[in-house]
């Protein structure tokens, strides 16, 4: 403890001095003094390294803190497009106080892996709403990612919600992804949603919106998940995950966005 002393009051001393150095535009220390105090807290460092990793996980944390605060300030300022698109499902309560928002690309690994996190979360809280925003990122490399996408919003305009959510999570159940999915996928899953069969419709100027939308809030792969309350949403109660999530963290987002 007497060293941790040592080495803090060193290093105040030559912040303090420093501080003052530079108001006063001479030096304080001389070079040699410098030197020595760059010795002393460097051979402490060594010796106890521990320090360095304390000081990178607080690093890491700030740097996360900023992170969530620049995504916050862009959901804020679209907060519309989020959550009044026409042409993006949406499953829940039309008076829901909460939504989460989905970014997903049905041939994204994260995005499989995620499903069932999603679908137990809607099971567990049906006073949230849940907004999939079909955001095929892989279409240029895999045609049926941009397929299944585009069909999932034929189904949402012509179906409703139901058979929507019946689509994608039969999507996600054939296991497919990176490449595997297949058009007869795609239309498997669309006959298990509908009792009626559904015309083709061209949804690429939505997907060229939620595409947009996404850039503008800073995304840059899938999934992508936006926590927020659908009224008096601030930067304090957002919460962003550009990326993959757990179901507890999720739950806790949910939780913030609802206070």
């Amino acid at each position: 403890m007497k060293s941790k002393s040592i080495l803090a009051l060193l290093v105040t001393t030559y912040i303090c001095f420093s501080a003052t150095a530079t108001a006063a535009k001479a030096p304080v220390f001389t070079p040699e003094q410098e030197a020595r105090i760059g010795e002393i807290a460097g051979d402490y460092l060594i010796a106890h390294p521990e320090m360095l990793v304390q000081v990178s996980q607080k690093l890491q944390v700030q740097q996360r803190e900023r992170q969530q605060q620049a995504y916050a300030m862009k959901v804020m300022d679209n907060l519309k497009e989020l959550t009044a698109d026409p042409d993006t499902p949406v499953i829940g309560p039309a008076d829901a106080k909460v939504a989460v928002i989905e970014f997903f690309d049905y041939q994204c690994v994260h995005c499989s892996n995620l499903a069932p996190t999603i679908e137990k979360a809607m099971k567990q809280r049906a006073d949230v709403q849940f907004i999939f925003k079909e955001w095929p990122i892989f279409g240029g490399r895999w045609e049926n990612s941009e397929l299944a996408a585009n069909r999932g919003l034929a189904i949402w305009k012509a179906a409703g919600a139901e058979a929507y959510l019946n689509y994608h999570n039969g999507i996600y159940h054939t296991g497919h992804i990176e490449g595997n999915l297949t058009a007869d996928d795609i239309e498997k899953a669309t006959k298990s949603a509908l009792s009626q069969s559904v015309k083709n419709k061209d949804m690429s100027a939505a997907l060229e919106r939620n595409n947009s939308l996404a850039q503008a809030l800073g995304l840059t792969g899938t999934p992508g998940l936006v926590v927020l309350p659908l009224k008096n949403a601030t930067p304090a109660n957002i919460t962003v995950f550009p990326g993959a999530v757990g179901a507890e963290q999720l739950m806790a987002a949910i939780d913030k966005a609802g206070r």
